[in-house]
């Protein structure tokens, strides 16, 4: 039975033996051939090398890091040269060559019908094909090695979808994948130390098109080299994040689009968005209200601050944008939004804009340093308060 995009895991009624005959009779899995010629269920260490978390977390964050695995109710360990071991509370749930596999067993053998979280932890590295990873209501999984990513188009490497109590408390994950996490209609979820070193496609999607979320948590939250956005949400009600930092991201760093009560420590991007109408941080299509950012920072890449199409309700508390090659800040189309401080150096210009198919900017309040770059208010909104020092040119109403 090959491993497809579209298995899911399957609970086990028996150990060991039952799926060997299972193997005996259908064949070994098939598993899509890897990049580049690799063999499939390993991580080739000349292109995919393991993710250390030290090297983007603060010490804090290490700390967590290195405790992953503890407390597992399910393992997977081995390597494509030894092969691949899944066990649940001490028992052998499947031994075999397929690293997708063995993830999908871990899966399958926790407890049927629970009601609290039980925990899967898969300690080995390699390549999981072009297949995807559902996770049931209350789970925690996490990777402690790296998962190396095929693509699924429209599919996440790891999704949960119409689920609640899901945490992912690890995660080393490189590839291209069209989504590496993919969310939509869950309640209560944590994502905690996620390292994502793509090459190519979006790193974390909440969809559009499916029911919202709740109760969302993200600690710190890492993603270089996606084609598209680091982390774009979509429809949730109660919003946690500690850090996103985006590094060489083609779209933006943060995204949030009709997402209401959420709070964010700091976004952190360079290069993200260059050539591009994005930014290290954007609200869009209707986002808010109850939206709190404590800091962004932007180096370089597109636009550092974007709000668009009547999104409200939004407050930063400071901004540290330099160099970004397209608007340091923009303010189109929003209401009730406060700068309340920062500093803007170089780039391009600070602009309050507005186009006919939504109302006219609103309430909007900011307080920066600007040099080296000048501020723009055109057309002029209703009730806009600048309080602004530095050598830049302004023409604001």
């Amino acid at each position: 039975m090959a491993p497809t995009s579209q298995r899911r895991p399957r609970l086990l009624a028996a150990g060991a033996a039952a799926l060997s005959i299972v193997v005996s009779l259908l064949g070994a899995p098939t598993v899509a051939a890897a990049p580049g010629g690799a063999t499939p269920g390993v991580a080739d260490p000349g292109t995919t090398p393991a993710v250390s978390p030290a090297s983007v977390s603060p010490a804090s964050d290490v700390a967590q890091a290195a405790a992953c695995g503890d407390g597992a109710d399910a393992l997977v360990t081995g390597s494509q040269s030894s092969g691949f071991t899944t066990t649940y509370r001490g028992r052998t749930v499947y031994q075999g060559e397929y690293y997708i596999t063995a993830i999908w067993e871990a899966l399958g053998a926790l407890t049927p019908g629970r009601t609290s979280q039980e925990k899967v932890s898969v300690m080995a590295s390699a390549w999981i094909g072009n297949n995807t990873i559902d996770l049931p209501s209350h789970t925690a999984f996490e990777v402690c090695g790296t998962l190396d990513t095929g693509y699924v188009a429209g599919g996440g490497a790891i999704q949960a979808i119409g689920v609640q109590d899901v945490s992912i408390p690890n995660l080393n994950l490189t590839g291209a994948p069209y989504f590496g996490l993919r969310f939509a209609d869950v309640h209560g979820l944590h994502l905690g130390q996620i390292n994502l070193r793509m090459s190519g496609g979006l790193g974390i999607r909440f969809e559009r098109d499916l029911p919202g979320s709740t109760d969302v948590r993200m600690d710190n939250i890492y993603v270089s080299g996606a084609g598209s956005h680091a982390v774009e949400t979509w429809h949730i009600d109660g919003l946690t994040i500690g850090t996103v930092t985006a590094r060489n991201v083609g779209e933006s760093g943060l995204l949030l689009q009709g997402t209401s009560d959420a709070t964010v420590g700091t976004v952190d991007g360079e290069n993200v968005a260059t050539g591009t109408g994005y930014a290290t941080f954007r609200m869009a299509n209707e986002n808010g209200p109850d939206v709190t950012v404590n800091h962004v920072r932007s180096r370089g890449g597109g636009r550092g601050v974007f709000c668009v199409s009547n999104s409200r309700g939004a407050r930063i508390n400071s901004v540290d944008l330099a160099s970004n090659g397209n608007n340091s800040i923009l303010i189109e189309n929003c209401s009730d939004i406060t700068i309340a401080g920062g500093t803007v150096n170089g780039g391009g210009e600070v602009r309050l804009a507005a186009r006919t198919e939504f109302p006219n900017n609103r309430n909007i309040n900011i307080t920066l340093r600007v040099d080296n770059t000048s501020v723009r208010e055109s057309p002029c909104g209703e009730n806009t308060t600048w309080n602004l020092s530095g050598n830049g040119a302004r023409n604001i109403c």
